[in-house]
């Protein structure tokens, strides 16, 4: 998954107020359409990508395959249609 996101943009921002219900929305649509995508927090989020990472992967029931500095990448398998699968083991 960290390669097939290597040359990903981050799609998805977390600015200063969080992780709110718009930015989730956010999150669940760009999942929706691309399935891998990268979230970049802010310098001024109030949350840390540990903790980003915990909330997202349990509201949006995603898996997050990489943290590194202060983007995430995430992914999450289209109910119909999936392109990508995250390996096992």
């Amino acid at each position: 998954m960290r390669g097939l996101a290597h040359h990903l943009d981050p799609v998805v921002q977390v600015g200063h107020a969080g992780l709110t219900d718009a930015v989730y929305a956010q999150l669940g649509g760009a999942l929706d359409t691309h399935e891998l995508i990268k979230v970049k927090l802010a310098k001024e989020a109030p949350i840390d990508t540990a903790a980003a990472a915990e909330a997202i992967a349990t509201h949006l029931k995603a898996e997050v395959a990489q943290r590194i500095g202060r983007v995430l990448v995430v992914f999450r398998a289209r109910a119909e249609g999936a392109t990508l699968q995250l390996p096992r083991g």
